[in-house]
Order: C-alpha cells, then structure tokens, then sequence
C-alpha cells in the first residue's frame, strides 16, 4: 500500500460497500474510495470491472478523499469477484435511446403509467449482459475499440434496414447509416452478431428487405442469426409516422422471402441464420415450423421459435408423467396470438389425462388496441374484465410475462394480488417452457 499525490479522476466510479470476507475485505479499501484502474487499466464502468479483474494478482489504484492509494489484492482463484459493491449494476447510468424510430412502442404509449416503462433502453453493456438490442447510435469510439479489445460477444443489434438513408428516415437520426459501418468493423475483429429487423408495411420490406438481407449475409461468419419481427401497432398513434399491420396476404409473403435466404444458407452451411417470427406465421394463418427448423433457438427473446419450442418441451414432458384419473379443474389465460397453441397442448393433455378440465380463456387487448395480440402486453385491467366470468377451477395459470416490477404487478401497476382479490382465485405465473405448463396443468409438485 503507498499513498501519493493529491488527484482528480474524472472517470473513476465510487465504492459503496465492500462484501464481508471478500478479497477486497481483507485489503485497505473502504466505502467512499473510489476506484481509478486495475492493473494499469481504467475503470468506468462494469465492463471494465468484471473484464480486468479476471487475474490473481491485482494492483488497485484508488481515490480515497483525494489522495491516490495503491492497493494490492490477491484472489484464489481468477473468476473470483473482488467483492467491491456500487451503487449501480452497470456502476453508473443506463444509457437512453438518442433515436425516435417510427415504430418505437414506447411512443405509442398512453400517459400515466410507472416512469420506468417510457425510458427507451440503447446501452451496449446491457446487450452483452442481458441479451438488449442495440441500434450502434449511441457507441462512441471507445465503446467500440474496447467492445473489440475485450472480445465482448455475442453482440445484438437492431439493424431495422442496411440502406443508410432510410435507416436515418426510419429512426430519425442523422448518425443511423453512418453507424452501420460499425456491424462490419465487429465482424472484422470476429465479434458474434445477433441482428433483428423491425418490419412495417411498405417501408422496410419487399426490395428493401432483400437488399438487407444481401447485405447481411456479407458479414460472414460472424453473422449468428437475422430476425425479422412484424411492427406493433397500439391504438396511441395520433401524430405518430402513418404506418399500418401487416395483412394475411402481406405476412404470407414475408414469409417466403425470408425463408428463400433461409433455405439458400441451409443448404450451404446447414444453419437457416433468417428467421421469421412466430407473429408472422400467426398473421398469416400459417402453421408454426417444427423446432428442429430453429436450430439453437438464438432468437426467442424477439419471439422466433417460441411457440415450437414451448410445443416441443410439452410433448417430451408429457412421455415423463404418468397417467392418472384424477380430476382437474382450472383456467389458462394468455393473449390471443398464444391461446389457439396453448388450447392444443392442452388438447393433447386430456388425451393422456382424461379428467383433466381446463378452459383456455382468450384475453383481448383493449388497453392497448386488439392489434397487440401477445400476452406479455396484457394489462390487470383486462385480464380481470375478461376472465372474472369465465374462469373455472380453483386457480387460473398466467404467463410470466404479463408480470413486470418484481414480478408482481402488471403493466397497468395492478398487483398480483389485487388482481386475486379481483377473481376470487389464486393466479399462478407459468414460465413460457412447455415443461412448466404441464407441471401447473397436472398440479405437479416441483
């Protein structure tokens, strides 16, 4: 340990606590320090933290009060934590979206709902570390050189178009087709790439799209797989870019596109790498592939195999169970696009289970317009509206996803257990995992 001169570090982050019999217990460090570099290398931000602190031996340069510290801790082993605790996860603030894309949803919602839902979330650290979708706007050469430097993979991206000018018109920013060049410098230094397209009628699709997907596949082998989601449209456009759904006819030859580049890389590489949502199969009354079509199923946050996997996990459940006579009575309600394929597996339970009696209830989205058809966007509101009258049994099975802060309120900020109060009968959250809902259908105990 030495101390020195008296500094300022600009970009140093402040120690809040220290974690009781850590590495960092044992060493002279103290809440309020704050931390300068690791080994030579400064220290911004969590990506900093977690990727140099990954040695033995580490030599701490501190800020306490103003004087610089050195501090020498020692770990057993590399991957252990330092034991250093911030204020915040990413130790300092989450980056906000500079966009204002056409189909952003958060425009297209009403006032008065929780502060949290309106902030639009474009932060590089949260995609490595969460699975976020970035649009590349808000990277300054630092983030890239150090996204390269430290191998940070696999990276996720919203693309939305590869033409420069009409991402700057989709999104609304002058940087937005400048900013594409940075997928190719990533694809150059071998970083992984997820990327995803927003599509709406007549503006990112037909040529456009093809165009993209061309350039796309240009990014080699870096390129891991390309979404391609329909816009979702609530009932809060008023002053919004003219923009209108998908129709039957439409989502039907999206489709086709997409799976033209899909096949044509199957046969070269065995890995479709172009994916349609499971949206545009529902909207264009097209049965959901098999999972095998969606290989390691890297795309189910943006809802890209969802439904088949769920399907698949329900099948291979049901083999491990064994049958019984024993009777069940109870509710599932989801969002119209989930209903009719919950409503099946449920069909195919009774075949094995035959005093199994379940009411699948559709829940519309009127808060939002019934143009929004997935469940994770169902308010408390409706849902007791909805199923008050039409649940049956003695519990009603809702998706996890309908549950926000904490998992215990719903976006409109009624509570899992107002909502309870509301039907009279205990609501139970089910995982999207096929497994799960068979668990919950049969009663099963974990």
């Amino acid at each position: 340990m030495a101390f020195g001169r008296t500094v300022g570090y600009d970009m140093s982050v402040v120690i809040s606590g220290i974690e009781k019999h850590s590495p960092a217990a044992k060493a002279d460090i103290h809440p309020g320090d704050r931390l300068v570099s690791i080994n030579g290398n400064e220290i911004i931000d969590v990506l900093d933290y977690r990727f140099y602190m990954m040695e033995k031996k580490l030599k701490l340069i501190l800020d306490s009060g103003g004087r610089e510290k050195a501090v020498v801790v020692r770990k057993k082993d590399e991957y252990d934590d330092l034991g250093l605790l911030f204020d915040t996860y990413l130790m300092d603030k989450q980056r906000s979206c500079r966009n204002q894309c056409v189909f952003c949803f958060i425009d297209q919602m009403p006032p008065g709902m929780r502060e949290t839902l309106y902030f639009k979330d474009d932060d590089a650290r949260m995609s490595f570390l969460y699975g976020n979708y970035i649009t590349l706007t808000n990277l300054s050469e630092h983030d890239i050189e150090r996204t390269i430097k430290m191998k940070i993979s696999p990276i996720n991206v919203s693309v939305h178009t590869t033409n420069p000018e009409l991402r700057c018109k989709m999104m609304h920013n002058r940087f937005a087709g400048d900013a594409l060049k940075t997928l190719w410098r990533f694809a150059e230094a071998g970083i992984s790439l997820n990327t995803q397209l927003v599509l709406c009628p007549g503006l990112n699709d037909g040529p456009e799209l093809v165009r993209s997907l061309n350039d796309l596949k240009t990014l080699g082998d870096s390129l891991l797989t390309v979404s391609c989601v329909p816009v979702g449209l609530t009932k809060f456009r008023e002053g919004l870019f003219p923009l209108q759904p998908y129709t039957k006819e439409e989502a039907g030859k999206t489709i086709d596109l997409i799976d033209q580049f899909a096949d044509e890389q199957f046969e070269k590489t065995g890995d479709r790498l172009f994916y349609a949502a499971d949206e545009f199969y529902i909207k264009a009354e097209r049965p959901i592939p098999d999972a095998a079509f969606y290989g390691d199923f890297n795309q189910l946050e943006n809802g890209v195999g969802v439904i088949a996997l769920q399907r698949q996990q329900f099948m291979e459940a049901m083999e491990e169970f064994e049958a019984d006579e024993e009777e069940r009575n109870l509710t599932v309600a989801t969002g119209v696009a989930a209903a009719p394929f919950i409503q099946k597996l449920v069909d195919e339970a009774r075949k094995k289970w035959h005093n199994l009696n379940c009411k699948v209830v559709t829940v519309k989205n009127y808060f939002f317009g019934e143009g929004i058809t997935v469940a994770g966007l169902i308010t408390g509101k409706d849902l007791i509206q909805q199923v008050k009258d039409e649940a049956i049994g003695d519990k009603i099975l809702i998706p996890t996803e309908m549950l926000r802060y904490q998992g215990d309120l719903f976006l409109d900020d009624i509570s899992l257990e107002e909502a309870q109060e509301a039907l009279g009968k205990p609501l139970v959250p089910v995982e999207a995992d096929g497994y799960q809902v068979l668990r919950n259908l049969l009663g099963k105990e974990y």
